[in-house]
């Protein structure tokens, strides 16, 4: 690699204008600063080899040793002037000089990505003529020059990946760019589809999951009533429609939580997105919304589980949202939850004995605020109830899910074990079918191996 390919490399990364964020990227920062080193006078090798390192040291980091497949991925992902305009508004005439900086800038990621180990290497030993040095260099660490297959990529991204390796020129890509960044958006929300609310050192952030449950709706067997009801509000939701929040609860184990855990994965095609919030942290609400409201996707809001004890901040966030104040009422943004109960708000006898209390302690007007309380499930539009379902019910499930699997057990013994599974265990659910499921078709797979 001669002297002037290291510093075209170097001014192609210099001359970023709407990528630059990529700079502060750690593979790309420490690959510059490898490329300034190669091209200081008087450098002294030992500080070479560590630039190097330091630089491979990151890409290894990233779960690939192809920096051209590093860099595509990070041209999809970047927050930029020209990614994050997009899902926003339709460009204007004027707006195209944007799409010519992406161009260039386009050209000159295509540029750096085609960098060479043995290029660097080559430069260095002209810069080192001792056998002593020659050692040394040869035994530097070579990274991947061509994009590598890989299968755990979300459909849409994979195909802007396989766009930007199958053109001559990245810059032809612009127009795949602008589509994927229209319906996708950009940065984690174009990366992930399923979130967490988490804390560290009292900074809340989205976390994205890289393997969210892979229930799919085809898997759920019966309570198609009750499911289709949540199915129809999202359908409007994501149409752009008016849908409503959604409370769904009942009898555990009955298939809340995987109901909506399954739509996202119908639907995440769409555009659906999913933030699941932990109880603890309702309290951030508004700031959740804020983080969410001005991108094109659509989110669910998931909360599990939920029920108020006396965590009156939590409570009051929640009670805010659903009812649609100025800054939380936003189209974008869907909240369902799941409950094992009706009345979300705990409700105490003592809050019932001050109806009628002479204690000055007590509450004034107690009634008001424990009609405010048992109400706050009314503040969801739909609420669907899921019911432990009877034998007849429970044994439907369970050879639904054996059919699904390809089962070939005989019914008599299916129904009678499912029955004393049910009775060993948790009871007629759902949830239980499906553990049942799961021992026996253990068990079938042992004995068709003896």
């Amino acid at each position: 690699m001669e002297h002037s390919k290291s510093l075209s490399m170097l001014l192609a990364l210099d001359s970023l204008s709407i990528y630059r964020g990529l700079l502060k990227d750690k593979v790309i920062s420490k690959l510059k600063a490898l490329l300034i080193c190669l091209n200081k006078e008087d450098v002294e090798l030992r500080k070479i080899v560590n630039r190097f390192n330091d630089f491979y040291f990151e890409l290894g980091k990233s779960n690939t040793l192809s920096l051209k497949d590093y860099i595509i991925n990070q041209i999809t992902f970047d927050e930029n002037p020209f990614s994050f305009k997009l899902p926003a508004m339709k460009f204007r005439d004027s707006d195209r000089v944007l799409e010519k900086a992406v161009s260039h800038d386009l050209r000159n990621l295509q540029l750096v990505s085609s960098l060479d180990p043995s290029m660097i290497k080559a430069e260095i030993s002209a810069l080192f003529i001792d056998n002593s040095a020659k050692q040394v260099i040869e035994r530097l660490p070579e990274w991947v020059i061509e994009s590598e297959p890989t299968t755990d990529s979300l459909d849409h991204i994979q195909r802007m990946k396989d766009r930007f390796n199958s053109c001559q020129q990245w810059d032809e890509c612009i127009e795949d760019l602008r589509n994927f960044h229209t319906t996708y958006g950009c940065g984690i929300y174009a990366h992930y589809i399923a979130f967490v609310w988490e804390k560290t050192e009292g900074q809340g952030y989205l976390k994205g999951i890289d393997r969210p449950d892979a229930i799919t709706l085809n898997e759920l067997v019966d309570y198609q009533s009750e499911r289709s009801k949540v199915i129809e509000n999202t359908l409007q939701f994501l149409a752009g429609c008016p849908s409503n929040n959604v409370l769904l609860y009942g009898d555990r184990g009955t298939g809340k939580s995987s109901t909506v855990k399954a739509i996202l994965n119908e639907y995440h095609n769409q555009g659906l997105r999913m933030v699941e919030i932990p109880k603890a942290y309702l309290a951030d609400f508004p700031l959740i919304i804020r983080h969410l409201m001005n991108r094109t996707q659509k989110f669910i809001i998931f909360v599990d589980d939920l029920v108020f004890g006396d965590n009156e901040e939590n409570y009051t966030s929640l009670k805010a949202v659903l009812e649609g104040g100025l800054e939380s009422k936003t189209p974008n943004i869907v909240i369902y939850a799941t409950s094992n109960r009706r009345h979300l708000v705990k409700e105490y006898f003592s809050e019932r004995a001050g109806l009628q209390s002479g204690n000055h302690n007590e509450e004034v007007h107690a009634g008001d605020s424990m009609q405010e309380k048992l109400s706050l499930a009314d503040r969801f539009g739909i609420s669907v109830v899921f019911s432990s379902p009877d034998q007849n019910r429970y044994l439907k499930i369970v050879e639904g899910i054996a059919a699904s699997r390809h089962l070939t057990i005989d019914k008599e013994r299916l129904q009678r074990e499912a029955l004393q599974w049910a009775l060993w265990y948790n009871g007629r659910s759902a949830r239980t079918a499906r553990q049942f499921v799961d021992w026996i078709e253990g068990q079938y797979i042992i004995e068709g191996s003896q």
